[in-house]
Order: C-alpha cells, then sequence, then structure tokens
C-alpha cells in the first residue's frame, strides 16, 4: 500500500516523530546544563565579593546573566511549540523550529561559557589571562560541537 501524497519536501510522520524525540532528548541535555549555570548566575551577586568587581566586571556579569537567560528560553521554546500546536498537523514546523532553537541554544551556550570563564579569570588573575582563557574555551567550543562532527562524518 502506498502512503497518502505528501507536499514537496514533507517528510513521512514517522520520520517527523522521531526527529522530534531526538531533537527535543539533545535540549533536554542543554537544558540542565544551562539552567544550573543561570542559577549560579543568579546567586552571584548575593555574595561578598560581587561589590569588589569593577563596574565593567558588573556590566560582564549582567551581560552574561542576560544572555544565560535568553539561551534558557531559546532552549525552552520548542516544548511550548509543541504544547500550543499539538496536535495541529505542525510536526514538521515543529522539527523545524527546534532544530533552529538546538543551534541557537548551542551558540548561546558556548557565548555563555566563554564569558564565564572570561569573567572568572578577569576577576582571579587580570584581563591577559582572561582573554586567553576565554579564548580557550571559545575554541575547543567550536572545535568540539562544529568541526569534529563535519571532520568525522567521512569516517
Amino acid at each position: 500500500m502506498t502512503s497518502p501524497a505528501r507536499s514537496e519536501g514533507s517528510r513521512p510522520p514517522e520520520q517527523l516523530n522521531r526527529n522530534l524525540a531526538e531533537l527535543l532528548q539533545e535540549l533536554r541535555v542543554m537544558q540542565t546544563g544551562v539552567q544550573i549555570l543561570t542559577g549560579f548566575l543568579l546567586t552571584v551577586p548575593f555574595t561578598q565579593r560581587f561589590e569588589e568587581l569593577t563596574g565593567t566586571q558588573h556590566d560582564v556579569y549582567l551581560g552574561i546573566l542576560v544572555l544565560s537567560v535568553l539561551t534558557t528560553l531559546v532552549i525552552v521554546a520548542p516544548v511550548s511549540y509543541h504544547r500550543a500546536l499539538f496536535r495541529q498537523g505542525e510536526r514538521d514546523w515543529l522539527v523545524s523550529a527546534a532544530h533552529l532553537c538546538c543551534i541557537a541554544g548551542l551558540v548561546g551556550m558556548c557565548l555563555v561559557s566563554t564569558a564565564v570563564v572570561f569573567l572568572v579569570f578577569d576577576v582571579v588573575s587580570g584581563g591577559a589571562s582572561a582573554m586567553i582563557a576565554a579564548a580557550a574555551v571559545a575554541l575547543a567550543s567550536l572545535t568540539v560541537w562544529a568541526a569534529v562532527p563535519f571532520l568525522g562524518k567521512g569516517s
């Protein structure tokens, strides 16, 4: 028996279900890490050493906090999309949107992780080491999350 006609570029329901389930699982993994980091960042201003930060370090901290919260929002967005569009035949859109949120979440995690390392190194040992440490984290993130999959896919 043949499947019903599908529009150009659409995927079979089984594939869409599998793709969405895989994306949601990947987002769950990221969500835990980002939520823990965001929770930690929310406690920082209530520590005694926070007042010792320079004005620039306060600004960097606030930028990191906003970026971390935005990354959390992006990673959780597919859950909201799924709830809003549940059983409305929008699975193809959901998979595409969840994919974009996953990519944006990875970019956000890279930026937040890099910025957190920068701030910690800046507070502990100063600007030069902070730049080096942040660059190392950014490079490691790009290598592990972007370069390795493309280098390894032909193996």
